[in-house]
């Protein structure tokens, strides 16, 4: 068996044969992006979209993927998805969101209608047709599968696929214990990106990067930072430990306006009210006190404000810990701080571009009203209306892409300490372009299925580290 998965894998063009170096043509060779096309997109479990989008019955919305669309729409017996083109002539009968009105959906081209199970209810001239031509099993709108997790609907082109869950592996209790089916979106920002895909969700793999290209954040990763010019000095002994505890809300602030929902801007406005709290002068323990001492005011304000929603985070971030950024494979991520959470989501569009989205999340208060989003605000990749953090980054990935097709630039190379989750996402795209057994691709998804700064870690199948 294991012969047979190493030849399989063998077949695959530019496969990841050490985890450490990454074939660069990966991120832009036409062929390669045809495989992932034909092999690794229909084959796999993609976040379609949030519920909150589709929140009554008949309310629908299209996501597409490459050149395929899909139909995702809340009916009287749950979500479901269809294919998204009419069975006479293969005209799309949607184009965005929307609600399905009386009349179902009806085709623009020559009337044909479809209600919300799918079914095709009317056909103008039918007597012009054949019998055979209009069986029920022919004219009635093809489903996708479709299953339902953290708040979003995510589809499967693959009938026989395993299910959703089977793949989450531990990110799944991570999220389920902090309510992330219970997170509603503040704003929903989109941007085409002249970057590769994966290229593209690389740089929310890892923090390596951050002293460069978020300098306002580098402390994060050293909890050094407390000098007054946020130089990465560490803390002298005339530092004390409301002065820990004041940069920290500071820092923070910064994390609340570079990215919001990694601070929802109610949970800043909490963190304030900590500002001169007295702590111990070591910076450990006053690190400690002011997170403590933080969570148990963000729990509490939410409640006061009508959130039941809202968890106890002192106590789940003790019993099921995460990390800043969590990967769920192949295209989405959410990133918790408190209890709020960024999102993002990334498609292909072709070799060297994708459409790259960004969720503010955070609870709301039961009897809130807002108006929620039904579709993304498209900005150019360079605008200035996006936030700090992805507007830094959204200024290094055009240029990474160029620098790919330099001459003599063979292959990225990876920290196995700190950059795994690039190489555990590659190497399991290979599984799928070799086309092996479903359940050990489901196996080796957990193991990709990881945090911020990952290591290389070992699958089921093809090269791992020689340790």
């Amino acid at each position: 068996m294991t012969t047979q998965i190493d030849e399989a894998l063998a077949k695959v063009p530019f496969q990841v044969t050490d985890p450490e170096r990454i074939p660069v043509e990966r991120y832009y060779d036409e062929h390669f992006f045809e495989l992932e096309k034909e092999h690794f997109w229909p084959k796999v479990w993609q976040m379609a979209c949030r519920l909150e989008e589709i929140p009554e019955v008949g309310d629908y919305t299209e996501y597409t993927i490459l050149d395929k669309s899909v139909i995702v729409i809340n009916t009287p017996t749950g979500i479901r998805a269809y294919h998204n083109a009419c069975r006479h002539r293969g005209v799309r009968l949607v184009n965005g969101p929307g609600h399905l009105g009386e009349g179902g959906f009806i085709c623009p081209f020559h009337g044909w209608r479809f209600n919300a199970q799918g079914e095709c209810t009317f056909v103008f001239g039918k007597p012009i047709f054949d019998q055979n031509v209009l069986d029920e099993s022919e004219i009635n709108l093809p489903e996708v599968r479709c299953e339902i997790w953290a708040g979003c609907a995510f589809i499967n082109f693959d009938d026989d696929a395993l299910p959703l869950v089977d793949g989450l592996g531990p990110v799944k209790a991570k999220m389920e214990a902090r309510n992330a089916d219970k997170l509603k979106m503040d704003w929903w920002y989109g941007t085409v990106l002249p970057t590769n895909w994966k290229l593209a969700m690389e740089a929310f793999m890892e923090g390596y990067h951050t002293m460069q290209t978020h300098p306002q954040l580098f402390w994060m990763m050293t909890r050094s930072d407390l000098g007054p010019d946020g130089d990465g000095r560490e803390p002298d002994e005339t530092t004390s430990g409301t002065d820990v505890v004041n940069r920290y809300i500071g820092f923070m602030q910064r994390l609340s306006t570079g990215m919001a929902g990694m601070v929802h801007p109610t949970e800043a406005e909490v963190l304030e009210k900590l500002r001169d709290m007295d702590a111990p002068d070591d910076v450990m323990q006053a690190t400690m006190a002011f997170f403590m001492k933080a969570a148990d005011e963000i729990v509490e304000d939410a409640r006061e404000r009508g959130v039941s929603a809202m968890f106890d985070i002192n106590k789940i971030n003790a019993e099921v810990p995460t990390s800043q950024v969590e990967f769920i494979f192949p295209h989405f991520f959410l990133l918790p701080t408190f209890a709020a959470m960024s999102s993002y989501r990334i498609r292909p569009l072709t070799p060297e571009t994708c459409f790259y989205e960004i969720w503010s999340l955070g609870f709301r208060a039961d009897d809130e009203e807002f108006d929620t989003p039904s579709h993304p605000t498209v900005l150019a990749y360079n605008s200035q209306d996006f936030p700090e953090i992805p507007r830094q980054d959204y200024s290094n990935l055009p240029i990474q892409q160029l620098g790919l097709h330099a001459g003599k630039f063979t292959h990225m190379r990876l920290s196995r300490e700190r950059e795994g989750t690039i190489s555990n996402n590659h190497r399991l795209i290979d599984g799928y372009l070799a086309g092996l057994d479903k359940q050990l691709l489901c196996e080796a998804q957990h193991a990709v299925n990881t945090g911020l700064d990952s290591p290389i870690n070992d699958l089921p199948f093809g090269p791992n580290l020689k340790r």
